[in-house]
């Protein structure tokens, strides 16, 4: 498989299909949510396996809080991999309803 700079890689937000995304020359990474309420519920992310580990599924996470930022939006974290992430960032804790805040991140 040929590397590639994740840095590069362009995140397109699909408003149709509710979900951040990164082509990978075929494959997509992905991440997808719902709106309710004033909040996103980001559901799901996915990587396909020969792209794991290599921070693409960071970038699309980061795309979906910082639109959620952008619009005035709360984030419920119903995906595991975007509950970890935001456990271990705190720059984006304030997206987090105190009740998710205290569940997601204990304080």
């Amino acid at each position: 498989m040929a590397s590639f700079d994740v840095n590069a890689l362009v995140v397109i937000h699909n408003e149709s299909e509710n979900r951040f995304e990164v082509s990978l020359g075929g494959p997509l990474a992905l991440a997808t949510y719902r709106l309710r309420e004033g909040s996103m519920i980001i559901n799901h992310t996915e990587v396909p396996p020969p792209f794991e580990g290599r921070g693409i599924a960071a970038k699309i996470t980061r795309a979906a809080l910082d639109y959620a930022r952008a619009h005035n939006l709360k984030v419920v974290p119903s995906c595991p991999y975007t509950a970890a992430f935001l456990r271990k960032h705190a720059e984006y804790h304030d997206l987090l309803s105190p009740e998710d805040k205290q569940r997601f991140v204990g304080f």
